[in-house]
């Protein structure tokens, strides 16, 4: 698209949405920090992540290769009775765990978990940090479309068609908010600009597709 204003031509290329997963392998995906691991594999056209049933299986979160800072992601996921996940994004590597670093779009079974759950606990939450504004989930072990918007620090969740949580990065808000909360001291956490996008192994089978990304 070519704008013409005040004489001056402009050239607008709008981005395309790409695929993050092919379905078949996990090309375009690594651990985080590159640490051994087995829990994660592609398969039936779906990124699955085996839980903690077998002990000797080897854990870590997923990381895609690229980072991203203005983005719009979109994906499927569903998830095991009293499992826990979560989508985080703006992930940087020089913290033991990715969930230091970057916001995370919380994945919780909340009718099925076994522990009591704060509402900024539950599914779509701006985990620990802004709670969903509504109840937007499906069970357990039916698919939940996710899409995550984030633009020049402005965020939005949304859950099965519906936004569940909006909020604006590195404001005084956001600010209040972080030091009242978790992460009061994790001093780096919510800072990056632009990170990797992770899915978080963190206790129960939960499975991906429909992974992909367009940047704004």
């Amino acid at each position: 698209m070519v704008i013409t204003a005040l004489g001056v031509s402009l050239s607008v290329t709008a981005q395309k949405q790409v695929s993050l997963f092919d379905g078949k392998t996990l090309t375009g995906w690594r651990s985080y920090q590159n640490k051994p691991f087995d829990s994660w594999q592609a398969k039936d056209g779906m990124l699955f992540n085996k839980g903690n049933k077998d002990p000797n299986v080897k854990h870590a979160d997923l990381i895609t290769e690229k980072e991203y800072g203005n983005f719009e992601l979109s994906l499927d996921w569903k998830i095991a009775p009293a499992a826990n996940s979560g989508v985080l994004y703006l992930v940087t590597e020089e913290f033991p765990a990715s969930y230091q670093s970057g916001p995370e779009y919380q994945l919780l079974d909340d009718r099925g978990y076994p522990e009591k759950i704060e509402a900024w606990q539950k599914t779509g939450a701006n985990y620990a940090m802004d709670p969903p504004m509504l109840d937007a989930t499906k069970p357990a072990g039916e698919w939940n479309h996710t899409v995550i918007k984030v633009n020049k620090g402005h965020v939005e969740h949304w859950l099965n068609g519906r936004k569940v949580v909006e909020y604006q990065l590195w404001n005084d808000t956001w600010n209040q908010h972080k030091a009242a909360g978790k992460w009061k001291d994790y001093k780096g956490y919510g800072l990056a600009r632009k990170g990797h996008i992770a899915l978080q192994d963190h206790g129960g089978e939960v499975w991906f597709k429909n992974i992909t990304i367009r940047e704004l």
